[in-house]
């Protein structure tokens, strides 16, 4: 599984792990993560910013 990373904060969503606070539990592939989706610790970035990790 891959992870992603913002560029902003660091905060990472890795696809293995999943992030339940957001609705997405572990297993939960990038492409299935919503496109209008931001970053949750920063709220600054959008999906399309992040970078593989």
């Amino acid at each position: 599984m891959t992870a992603y990373k913002c560029p902003v904060c660091d905060y990472k969503y890795d696809e293995e792990i999943g992030d339940l606070r957001e609705g997405y539990p572990p297993g939960t592939k990038w492409e299935d993560v919503q496109d209008n989706w931001t970053c949750p610790d920063c709220g600054v970035r959008e999906k399309v910013d992040f970078v593989q990790d």
